[in-house]
């Protein structure tokens, strides 16, 4: 299962949002800096409405979701590459996750200690930032020094990889992260054993007041926000308000509906956050659907049909022989399998199928 890492500087909101979206209380959320030291984890189900349509068309009781593993992680000071505020072991636990969520705080509260003593949500992304990439230019210069061995003595491979890494130092040096670096998926490849901090992808949840949920469009830290990531990163920017979703923990589904709508909102920041996350990882989603259960399987974008049969199980993968396959969307509007397979909507796949997000999949293996 993939992780996604819960991180920002101190008192931004983020154990607070980790316990919201996994619906628990198990990370401490207090106001002064460091009331996490070890990270939490928790695992998050993925809101998909395909399913309950899934769930009507094959008259089952069990629907199972597809699932991603958030890890609520301590937060970073400015001088965490050099180990301030206990960075080094903070950064290890950056290093382990697949993507980023980076909290921003985006509400002004004197009664709520912020570590630079000011509110500014780009400043606090540009300190978040720096320190990761301060710590890949660390790790990228002591690989390039080991590497100029080998490339004295003729080594190809050596001077491939030198060549790559060269590239991604400049553009630290330059201030911007290993993510942006134009790479071939080849080079892509050669960058990827040394876990980069700042080449993962990053998702930014603007954490808003309660107050302000329902006009954080015109919030001017969330537009600050929105244009930074969009012309700094290319990321997507999220708006949330923590509080209110550690709110929603203790309410019932109808209980929730009535009191977002009394705040002037159709549905909390956290199903948004959580799709944003599952695609933010490059994950895709296929169905399997019959009396016993419906259930979201997790695959990565372009996976063939092998591949995604062998999330089932290895045998799937080792023993395929074929797919029969019918699009979501086929399927809902035919109301059955019987009926799309008599309008030819139910087809049968091999080996190089690229496997489509919402595919409904019934696999044929031998072992």
């Amino acid at each position: 299962m993939l992780r996604a890492g819960i991180v920002g500087l101190p008192n931004v909101g983020k154990s607070t949002l980790f316990n919201a979206v996994t619906r628990t209380r198990k990370a401490q959320a207090a106001n002064y800096p460091f009331c996490t030291i070890d990270p939490n984890v928790g695992i998050v189900t993925v809101p998909d409405s395909r399913l309950a349509e899934l769930q009507r068309i094959a008259r089952t009781n069990v629907v199972i979701p597809a699932a991603v593993e958030f890890v609520d992680i301590a937060g970073l000071v400015k001088g965490a590459s050099q180990g301030e505020g206990l960075g080094n072991k903070f950064l290890t636990h950056i290093r382990e996750v697949d993507a980023i969520v980076q909290v921003v705080r985006c509400f002004e509260d004197e009664d709520i200690h912020h570590v630079t003593g000011t509110i500014d949500p780009v400043r606090d992304i540009e300190i978040i930032n720096t320190e990761l990439m301060l710590a890949d230019l660390e790790s990228v210069q002591k690989r390039r020094e080991r590497l100029g061995r080998d490339i004295k003595k003729g080594d190809k491979t050596a001077v491939a990889e030198d060549s790559v890494l060269a590239r991604i130092e400049t553009s630290l040096e330059a201030g911007r992260p290993a993510l942006t670096v134009e790479l071939t998926p080849e080079e892509r490849a050669v960058s990827l054993p040394f876990f980069l901090l700042s080449d993962k992808r990053t998702i930014f949840a603007c954490n808003v007041r309660e107050s302000d949920l329902a006009t954080a469009d015109t919030n001017p830290h969330v537009m600050k926000v929105r244009d930074y990531v969009r012309t700094h990163m290319d990321c997507e920017a999220v708006v949330i308000s923590a509080q209110i979703e550690s709110d929603l923990v203790d309410l019932e589904p109808e209980e929730a509906e009535a009191f977002l709508r009394e705040l002037g909102v159709e549905e909390s920041g956290i199903g948004a956050l959580i799709r944003s996350t599952y695609h933010l990882l490059g994950l895709s989603t296929y169905f399997t659907a019959g009396e016993k259960e419906v259930r979201a399987w997790t695959i990565h974008a372009g996976d063939t049909a092998p591949r995604a049969a062998g999330v089932i199980h290895s045998d799937f993968e080792r023993g395929f022989i074929k797919a029969e396959t019918v699009s979501y969307k086929d399927l809902l509007e035919c109301g059955s399998v019987a009926a799309a397979r008599e309008k030819g909507l139910y087809r049968i796949e091999g080996k190089d199928y690229v496997v489509a997000d919402g595919d409904v999949l019934h696999f044929k293996f031998s072992v």
